[in-house]
């Protein structure tokens, strides 16, 4: 099936649309920015821009998917908003993917034989002295931990707990944490983002839902 993807959750904007050629094999065409505001003015031309390079119509789409969270709140809302009218207007099913598993897989394929065997624990710097945390095992959901807020005191036991690898912003945070407490906690990708690339991959073989809800974890400021 033809799927658009795309992410507005943190400090970038992206889009990806998965398609099969006229080969016959599947073909990812994407885009990327970093950007910390204006996600919501560069969303709906970067989707255009991706739409035509891979020479397809809107009506073409099949399944429409996005990061729901957590993430900045004009972000999240941004990017479900944009995929709730996707799919309203093309009457075509919606997948929404937290965006730290999102930047789970991504930090896999980026790290290699590195996060081999081991448990990624994604910590994004949430402000206000909070962590948005989610523990992914390799290979298996089973243990996974889904999105949770949480003090860097409490990320620290939930790497130690488990091994964890920990990327993602709030690495160095924990780090300071851990050392503080004298413990050592690896680290790696402290800037990773999610991309949409993974969005897609990720949600090719998801069940679909008829609507799509933002995930916060926290009150707004």
């Amino acid at each position: 099936m033809a799927l658009l993807a795309f992410d507005t959750c943190f400090g970038a904007v992206s889009v990806a649309v998965r398609y099969r050629a006229a080969t016959g094999d599947w073909t990812i065409r994407e885009a990327y920015e970093p950007r910390e505001t204006g996600h919501a003015e560069r969303l709906m031309p970067m989707i255009a821009e991706v739409m035509a390079a891979a020479a397809l119509e809107f009506d073409q789409i099949e399944r429409f998917a996005v990061t729901v969270g957590p993430g900045s709140f004009t972000g999240v809302r941004v990017g479900v908003a944009a995929a709730r009218a996707f799919a309203l207007a093309a009457t075509r099913p919606v997948v929404g993917i937290s965006s730290l598993e999102v930047i789970a897989a991504r930090g896999r394929h980026l790290l290699g034989a590195r996060a081999d065997g081991r448990s990624l624990l994604v910590a994004v710097d949430a402000r206000r002295g909070g962590l948005y945390c989610a523990l992914h095992r390799d290979g298996t959901t089973d243990g996974d931990i889904a999105p949770v807020l949480l003090t860097p005191d409490a990320a620290v036991t939930m790497a130690r707990d488990h091994g964890a690898l920990v990327i993602g912003s709030g690495g160095p945070l924990i780090a300071e944490c851990a050392t503080t407490a004298g413990h050592t906690i690896d680290t790696e990708l402290a800037s990773i983002e999610p991309h949409a690339r993974f969005v897609a991959l990720l949600s090719a073989t998801r069940p679909s839902a008829s609507s799509i809800a933002p995930l916060y974890l926290r009150s707004p400021d």
